[in-house]
């Protein structure tokens, strides 16, 4: 991403002089609205997408990652080319392409043409989000600045809890005949909107400084992600054939090739995709093993409860959304109190994150065990509101709290590796959680069963991490 530290307003001075306004500032956060929104959505519709295209259990893992693979390989390309080229116009440019591939994938005729559009629909927002904080940090000082900050946490927090929910409406309304089609097809207004707001609004910036992208470490780990994901999400359904064993093997490899461009870039003074220097930083580590942890549970769980919900349960699409309700609730709670809450206690409110999400999830592999299939929203309305209480705890204070351990010379880079890692393990959850549920859920265990497993599992993941956040209350 972008060093959001080194950043100055270009060319237009008066724009560092008075702060966004709150339209310009809205407009601004669906940089970050958006992108999250149509990750989450999607899952909703999985089923509908899968009956209507023909599409397989492994292509549907692959409508959730391939979206993710591209947005997590270009983020830091994105925040780099808009220090250079200017803010504003790699916003525009995101925004314009991420609406447009919106509206392709409302109309996909194949399961291929979707993939497809969700590539570049990633890409595109790649070039957007970067651009949210770069502007926020360039243009806004003291409290203008913090309370940007905290809504920029917000958007993000609403737009994954509400996601799966809009998306249950939209699917179950079948507004005009569209089904699953307008769980993209709602992008557009929106986009073309914020389209308008910001060509008229936003102010451009650039940074001081620019630095060389690293388009040998994107491909590098963009190579390294698909050789990880693609066989883990087809390799299931299509009986583990040799390539996807050879793909797996050839991931060692690969990370190594990446490692060592990264350290001979860094060396020779580049600008590398992820510095290894701020790996070495101790609040980094312990930073990016938490949120591996979160987003790659978080994520897979969310794929797998709409098929588990809409499968043996025989919930409607709105119903599975419904169910998710009382988790955007607790999610949206801790999304608005967030801030005040990490500046009075700190990393410790991660690790109270982890402790009551634990006791979420473990209710709710209870009631999957003892009354699936005949479950509701309402049955699991209990264990969705404590669970989603304790990850928005985890979630919303994790890339302050560790930012703000990292030295200020190189917080930029803190944030940029963080929201990579953020998209890049979301698109794995998919892949890993999901084929681990899908190969249960066809044994005698059944849908249920794995449904509880995947919980329990999540439960064991978020005890095992509070002692590793237990680390981060001393400086780094």
């Amino acid at each position: 991403m972008t060093e959001l530290h080194a950043t100055q307003v270009a060319a237009r001075p008066r724009a560092t002089a008075s702060p966004l306004g709150p339209v310009a500032l809205t407009t601004l956060l669906f940089g970050a609205f958006l992108p999250m929104l149509s990750f989450f959505i999607i899952n909703v519709a999985l089923p509908a997408i899968g009956s209507d295209l023909h599409a397989s259990s492994g292509e549907l893992q692959l409508v959730v990652g391939s979206y993710g693979i591209a947005n997590a390989t270009l983020l830091v390309v994105g925040g780099r080319l808009g220090d250079g080229f200017g803010r504003k116009r790699l916003f525009l440019i995101g925004l314009t392409g991420f609406t447009v591939m919106s509206l392709i994938c409302a109309i996909a005729p194949t399961i291929g043409v979707l993939l497809a559009a969700r590539v570049v629909q990633g890409a595109a927002a790649a070039a957007m989000t970067p651009q949210v904080l770069a502007s926020i940090t360039s243009l806004l000082t003291g409290e203008h600045r913090a309370r940007a900050m905290a809504m920029f946490g917000v958007a993000g927090g609403a737009a994954a809890a509400l996601g799966q929910i809009l998306g249950g409406v939209l699917v179950e309304a079948d507004v005009f005949g569209l089904g699953w089609r307008a769980v993209f097809l709602v992008n557009v207004p929106v986009g073309v909107l914020a389209l308008a707001a910001a060509i008229r609004l936003l102010p451009e910036t650039k940074a001081n400084q620019t630095h060389r992208v690293d388009l040998v470490g994107a491909a590098l780990l963009a190579l390294t992600l698909v050789l990880l994901l693609l066989p883990l999400t087809e390799g299931r359904p299509l009986g583990w054939p040799l390539w996807t064993w050879l793909c797996l093997a050839a991931t060692i490899p690969a990370v190594a090739v990446l490692g060592l461009h990264q350290h001979r870039a860094e060396q020779s003074g580049q600008a590398p995709l992820i510095p290894p220097t701020v790996l070495r930083l101790r609040a980094m580590r312990i930073g990016l093993l938490l949120a591996v942890a979160f987003f790659t549970t978080f994520g897979g769980f969310m794929f797998v409860f709409a098929l588990a919900t809409q499968g043996e349960a025989h919930m409607s699409p709105l119903e599975g959304g419904l169910s998710l309700l009382p988790m955007a609730v607790g999610f949206l709670i801790t999304s608005i109190y967030g801030p005040r809450l990490q500046q009075r206690y700190g990393a410790s409110l991660i690790l109270r994150g982890w402790l009551v999400q634990a006791v979420g999830y473990a209710v709710l592999a209870v009631v999957a065990l003892t009354l699936w299939p005949d479950v509701n929203p309402w049955k699991l309305a209990v264990p969705m509101l404590i669970a989603g209480f304790g990850s928005g705890l985890v979630m919303v204070p994790l890339m302050g709290v560790v930012v703000g351990q990292v030295p200020p010379a190189q917080a930029g880079l803190g944030s940029g590796i963080l929201l990579t890692s953020q998209q890049t393990c979301l698109a794995l959850g998919a892949a890993t959680v999901g084929t681990a549920y899908l190969a249960l859920a066809g044994t005698s265990w059944g849908q249920g069963g794995a449904l509880a497993a995947v919980a329990l599992a999540i439960t064991a993941v978020s005890l095992l991490m509070t002692p590793v956040t237990h680390q981060l209350r001393s400086r780094a």
